[in-house]
């Protein structure tokens, strides 16, 4: 079964500063990540909001950033992280959540995600965020409660 998927870019490809994979089970999480990234920072984005679904277009697509939820329904997103690494180890991974996760979850969070970024997202640590992993790849973008 195919989760819903919604593309979204404000100018051409040529124009773009990335391509963007966004899986996120939350409808108005999710909106409001594309339009900020599209509208206000003019990257290519796509939306998912089923985790397996991410995992096969990250697989048969190039993508410059994921940014996945933390908690979904089917697989969480530290289940999703180790599948993209898997299959992408190097395509830069940013987790968000509404709920810090305790004790082993986090650290492995922590030491997995190229960033993490915590709800309700600021529309400047979003963009901040997703301009420094793609300029600049996996590990550089600091991560810790603040993303950045």
């Amino acid at each position: 079964m195919l989760g819903h998927i919604r593309r979204m870019s404000s100018t051409s490809p040529e124009v773009t500063r990335g391509r963007i994979l966004i899986v996120e089970d939350d409808p108005e999480a999710a909106l409001f990540a594309v339009h900020v990234l599209t509208k206000r920072a003019q990257f290519d984005v796509m939306h998912t909001a089923d985790p397996a679904v991410a995992l096969g277009l990250a697989t048969a697509g190039h993508w410059d950033l994921v940014l996945t939820d933390f908690e979904m329904p089917g697989m969480t997103g530290l289940e999703l992280l180790h599948a993209l690494r898997q299959v992408a180890p190097t395509l830069p991974v940013a987790v968000v959540t509404a709920h810090v996760p305790a004790g082993m979850t986090h650290t492995a969070l922590l030491s997995e995600a190229d960033a993490y970024l915590s709800k309700p997202l600021r529309i400047d640590q979003l963009i901040s965020t997703a301009t420094d992993l793609i300029r600049n790849g996996r590990k550089t973008c600091s991560t810790g409660g603040d993303g950045g």
